[in-house]
């Protein structure tokens, strides 16, 4: 490996200046001083399991730490430069390492976000604040048909394939999760025993089945009941789209086709690796409802739900109608917003298609709530998701519980360099060159994961109490709050409409009328232009 080779050269160059001044000259000291600090400095970074970028950059990747060092002064000059980083700002990225480390998040001289900027939220306080329960409240997920409920933390690790991320980076973050009592989903890529270490499982299945799958790409029922079986796995969860790039499917390069990933997706080693736009299974949303039961009927009771990106509202409605005449709803719908996702894919999919989390996530609620199916069906958000303050919110627009992906990426050690589809990571997360991968250690990370998971919900909690509620059953949208312009705010409760429970089974409001008329349990095409 070249770092290894490097590191060699430096001790073995300053074995050379030892012998020079030894048998040339007293002048070869100072270059055998100097070479040897440097390979001493090399040395350590290799063996060290603190900092992935030093294990796979050794000497040189202390020249991040310097940079990280003089940050206040040459912040400015790299985000008028759009060097500082697309997918979080400064102080969202410096809060969850920070809380990663177990280190202080607090911030020094109050707010640097503009107040005054329309669109700009906030939360209500009250004068009567109260204190944070010792434990966080968890959400049951399981419905009328669902034999083995399930209790899910407010904060998990949202949906990330072996084969995106690393095996080690899969083995911390499952480490942390069960250290942490929270739930670990597994991403469309199978079904890995990188995923299986021991935390509860969001068994993620995508149009591509991969993991239970057929040779000619079908669903394979025997295979799927086989490892829904496992104790480890408490839900299963079909996905319809995700936020980076729905509508269309995922590719995996064939170089990137190894023989364990082969195996664990159930496809030919060294051949491009495709998921299907859409799913073979079924072709409308009866055929969806359908397809549901028959994964939970096959899963022995375990609560199944599926995720999407929100798109037409028509569509939504059909399922809920697919719903109310089959008399089956799913445990839970994961709501993916358009600003989420960690997979590369086209920049005009990444910045112009699908709903945001803000707009998905409340038309599903409200959509659930006005067919009269909202008390049979737990919501989850992802999207962005990563402070304490992203899951008060979240669960004041609809959400039972919250995912997250990019934080929980960069608590195990991502640092943004935006190089996931180049097989290059820096840091051994998005990456599956061993070599590489070899930096990230797995007992490091996990602790990580595990802090950084407790603090964000620790602090959700400590937010709910100084808003005078300790169970989110008790927040509304009436605390949430808005700007509309220089001399305008209003509240989530007088903004946005919010339906009444069964109001679309008796008499849907004028915004609803429309799109409810024309949606159809028996085809996902509106029957309107």
């Amino acid at each position: 490996m070249m770092r290894v080779a490097l590191v060699a050269a430096l001790v073995l160059a300053t074995a050379g200046c030892i012998v020079g001044a030894v048998f040339v000259g007293w002048g070869w000291i100072i270059p055998a001083v100097v070479v040897g600090i440097v390979a001493v400095v090399g040395v350590y970074d290799l063996i060290q399991r603190r900092h992935s970028v030093l294990r796979n950059y050794p000497v040189l990747g202390h020249m991040r730490y310097l940079l990280e060092a003089l940050r206040p002064e040459l912040q400015q000059y790299f985000i008028e430069r759009n060097f500082d980083g697309r997918p979080f700002d400064r102080d969202v990225r410096s809060l969850i390492y920070e809380r990663a480390k177990g280190t202080a998040a607090e911030l020094s001289f109050g707010t640097e976000r503009d107040l005054d900027q329309d669109g700009y939220e906030y939360l209500t306080h009250s004068t009567a604040p109260l204190d944070p329960p010792d434990n966080p409240p968890r959400v049951r997920i399981g419905g009328p048909d669902c034999t083995q409920p399930y209790e899910m933390s407010l904060l998990n690790v949202s949906s990330m394939s072996f084969g995106a991320l690393s095996a080690n980076a899969l083995r911390a973050l499952n480490a942390g999760a069960q250290r942490g009592g929270f739930a670990h989903d597994t991403g469309e890529g199978g079904l890995t025993p990188y995923h299986l270490g021991g935390a509860d499982v969001v068994w993620e299945i995508g149009s591509g089945y991969f993991g239970c799958r057929t040779d000619d790409g079908r669903f394979d029922p025997d295979e799927f009941a086989r490892k829904a079986a496992d104790e480890n796995v408490k839900c299963l969860s079909l996905k319809l789209s995700q936020g980076a790039k729905p509508g269309i499917g995922g590719v995996l390069p064939a170089s990137k086709v190894s023989a364990e990933i082969a195996e664990y997706r159930g496809v030919p080693q060294g051949e491009k690796c495709v998921s299907p736009a859409g799913h073979s299974e079924f072709s409308t949303p009866r055929g969806l409802i359908r397809f549901i039961a028959r994964m939970r009927e096959l899963a022995d009771g375990k609560p199944v739900g599926f995720k999407l990106c929100v798109g037409s509202r028509v569509e939504l409605l059909g399922i809920c109608k697919a719903m109310l005449d089959e008399n089956v709803t799913p445990d839970f719908i994961i709501v993916d917003g358009a600003e989420g996702g960690t997979a590369a894919a086209p920049l005009e999919y990444e910045d112009h298609v699908g709903l945001p989390l803000t707009d998905g996530l409340m038309t599903v609620h409200n959509a659930l709530v006005g067919a009269g199916l909202r008390d049979r069906i737990t919501i989850g958000a992802s999207g962005k998701v990563a402070t304490g303050t992203d899951i008060v919110k979240r669960l004041i627009q609809g959400a039972d519980y919250t995912n997250a992906a990019r934080a929980m990426m960069m608590a195990v050690g991502c640092i943004q360099s935006q190089r996931c589809h180049t097989n290059h990571c820096p840091v051994g997360v998005a990456t599956q060159d061993p070599a590489r991968a070899r930096a990230l250690d797995v007992t490091d990370k996990s602790a990580r994961v595990y802090r950084y998971q407790q603090a964000t919900v620790s602090e959700a909690m400590r937010i709910m109490a100084s808003m005078g509620v300790t169970d989110p059953s008790a927040l509304s949208p009436s605390m949430l709050r808005k700007r509309l312009g220089p001399v305008m705010q209003r509240s989530y409760a007088e903004i946005y409409e919010w339906l009444e429970p069964g109001v679309l089974l008796r008499d849907p409001p004028v915004g609803w009328a429309d799109d409810w008329s024309h949606a159809d349990a028996d085809s996902f095409v509106p029957t309107h232009v």
